[in-house]
């Protein structure tokens, strides 16, 4: 069969989109429900596909982001079945009503968006995670992931097809572009008219590329310098094990922590915990006194490794941290680690990210531990979304008006 262009694909997404817009609650739930057994039906024949995608990458550091395993695709079907038991954001109890004095009523519905594109890099959880939650919320989605999961990507797109047509709904509703080349992508988001939202997840590289490019509307996602600040304050074994967790937990994912920001009154108590935990060292010319580190560089303080790597800056006071944190950030995550909630009330106050953490892992921004079920992405801008996108998210709204005759005079 001859393969479909990325505008053939997308038109006949496109035309899937109405229908999927009028599934019942039951309905959406019960593909849902249908899609997380597959997964674990089909485990060896996804690790099978995701083995050739490893062999492929090779020795790389995003390997652990294309990692399959066993109790990974488990997580992924628990993750889909969190999203059955998540309220309908369709719901008409979403809705906002209210009655003019000139007697029309006004209802703020909320409604799909319609198609909604992804383009992603070497994550196949993405693949299920967005079909899910475009299913859920009554949209269509065009998937375009890179080409070093792309095995792994068609095989989980093939079940899930399978379950559309086995609930007699179009496969195409759940669609993936198989050509991995900068073309597709390029021409991905110049669909306007076909698609009504382009979500980018990945590297930093990939998200600039869509924002700059794309003419169809975009919601920037992922791209995470994240930062913990200990506060002079602090509890410093407590601040140990959250800057750690933060760290080294899944190092390869945007809410792992990349910058310590560390108070001068704690950091030669606090810096030599760090030698010797398995992380390369980058410190400014303060910290290169208390303990042995390369010496960082600005370009350092801008750059999201995704490995065991950890910048070190040392700071005088809490307003020279939170400067130099809005400075280098990509408006993710900041987490402080204080015993002072006036420094924490400052902190959360004056930091311009899309979350801000007190006295807890960076790790904890996921639509998972938010109680969103899955997540189509963590936004890291201001307009429509930010932070974890869960099912709220993935609508919009349009405004019904009823009236009993009148003319505006």
């Amino acid at each position: 069969m001859e393969r479909l262009s990325v505008r053939e694909a997308a038109q006949m997404a496109k035309k899937t989109a109405a229908e999927v817009a009028l599934l019942t609650l039951d309905e959406r739930n019960q593909v849902i429900s249908a899609i997380a057994e597959s997964l674990e039906a089909h485990i060896s024949e996804i690790l099978a596909a995701n083995a050739k995608d490893l062999e492929n990458m090779g020795n790389h550091p995003m390997r652990d982001r294309l990692l399959l395993t066993e109790e990974r695709i488990l997580a992924i079907a628990s993750a889909t079945r969190d999203v059955v038991q998540l309220p309908d954001p369709l719901d008409v109890k979403f809705d906002e009503t209210w009655t003019r004095p000139n007697g029309l009523k006004i209802t703020k519905h909320r409604v799909p968006f319609g198609l909604i594109g992804m383009i992603y890099e070497a994550r196949p959880n993405v693949t299920v995670d967005a079909a899910v939650l475009c299913l859920k919320s009554g949209n269509a989605c065009l998937l375009r992931g890179g080409s070093d999961a792309i095995e792994s990507n068609r095989v989980l797109t093939t079940l899930m097809q399978d379950v559309l047509r086995k609930q007699n709904l179009p496969e195409a509703a759940i669609s993936l572009i198989e050509d991995t080349s900068r073309d597709s992508a390029t021409e991905m988001m110049h669909l306007k008219g076909i698609l009504d939202l382009l979500i980018p997840r990945g590297g930093a590289g990939l998200i600039q590329s869509v924002v700059e490019h794309a003419t169809v509307p975009v919601i920037e996602t992922g791209s995470g310098i994240c930062h913990v600040y200990v506060d002079e304050t602090a509890d410093l074994d407590k601040a140990f094990d959250i800057l750690i967790n933060s760290k080294t937990q899944r190092p390869s994912v945007c809410n792992s922590a990349e910058t310590l920001v560390v108070h001068e009154a704690v950091a030669a108590a606090f810096l030599p915990r760090l030698e010797n935990q398995g992380i390369e060292l980058r410190g400014d010319a303060t910290a290169q006194k208390i303990i042995s580190c390369q010496l960082a560089s600005d370009e350092d303080f801008h750059t999201e490794y995704n490995a065991l790597i950890l910048n070190i800056k040392v700071v005088s006071n809490l307003t020279e941290a939170i400067a130099f944190i809005n400075n280098h950030s990509t408006h993710h995550t900041e987490c402080i680690v204080s015993s002072d909630e006036t420094h924490i009330e400052d902190f959360q106050r004056r930091i311009d990210s899309a979350v801000i953490v007190a006295n807890a892992s960076t790790r904890f921004t996921d639509g998972f531990e938010f109680g969103f079920g899955a997540e189509i992405g963590i936004s890291t801008q201001k307009l429509h979304a930010r932070g974890p996108m869960g099912l709220a998210e993935m609508t919009t709204y349009k405004y019904l008006i009823q009236g009993e005759g009148q003319v505006r005079a």
